[in-house]
């Protein structure tokens, strides 16, 4: 019976109908209660946290991990205990608590590192950076965004590249240094084209319209937001007046 919970629980998640879904766990997780199955209490109640967190109801989400961590620490599941880790602290980020964050992500750090797992690291140092960033400490943001960078290396994860170097020069933009916001957003525009994702190279490229307009150089400004109207047109992005508004200025001779 919990199995079918699950299946229809993953079923309405993938449709994105999240209320049944929730619904679904919430049965999976009372079935492994009443067969004190805790192994599989563990997981059900991890995705029970995952789609509330999803919809936005943060203190059922909350109460979910913490009950699975408590479960995870008897079963010393080190790895299961990190991910955790890590969902409490992007939780706190979400509520805008980021300084409830920074112990979580720091304790699961520590615990990745024993367990030498460098996709999870990438990803983890990324959003301590983003952390970081959006309290200003951006020498701290910087060293995080670059270890991220080392780590995605390691384990060939384009994606995380991608995101890493979006977001890096990204926080050397807002700190006006714009050499090495271009050389960083250039590097993550390469990476999105790579994987095919245009909605994110319009984004970057956004970006770096913004510093060559900053640098007065309209040429390159220019060539940076007809790519992204074309983008915008092609995706029907929200941003298609506003990149054509920045567009017609920089075209206009006077």
């Amino acid at each position: 019976m919990s199995d079918d919970h699950k299946h229809r629980a993953r079923i309405f998640l993938h449709r994105g109908d999240l209320i049944p879904a929730r619904s679904a766990w919430e049965a999976a997780v009372a079935n492994e209660r009443a067969a004190n199955n805790q192994r599989e209490l563990s997981d059900s109640l991890g995705n029970l946290g995952n789609t509330c967190a999803l919809m936005h109801d943060f203190e059922t989400a909350e109460r979910c991990y913490r009950e699975v961590l408590g479960i995870q620490r008897t079963e010393r599941n080190q790895h299961a205990i990190a991910h955790t880790l890590v969902n409490l602290g992007n939780l706190h980020i979400g509520v805008n608590h980021p300084e409830k964050a920074r112990p979580y992500y720091l304790e699961a750090l520590d615990l990745l590192r024993k367990l030498k797992d460098d996709r999870a690291l990438g990803i983890l140092y990324n959003n301590l950076a983003l952390q970081e960033a959006r309290e200003g400490q951006w020498e701290q943001a910087v060293t995080s965004f670059k270890l991220a960078l080392d780590y995605h290396r390691v384990v060939g994860n384009e994606e995380g590249l991608a995101v890493t170097y979006s977001q890096l020069g990204k926080c050397f933009l807002d700190q006006g240094d714009l050499t090495n916001a271009e050389r960083c957003l250039n590097n993550a525009s390469e990476h999105y084209i790579k994987l095919g994702n245009e909605p994110a190279e319009a984004a970057v490229l956004r970006l770096l319209a913004t510093i060559y307009e900053t640098r007065h150089d309209r040429v390159s400004a220019r060539r940076c937001l007809e790519r992204t109207v074309a983008l915008d047109l092609r995706y029907q992005l929200s941003e298609f007046q506003q990149d054509s508004a920045r567009l017609a200025a920089l075209t206009d001779p006077s």
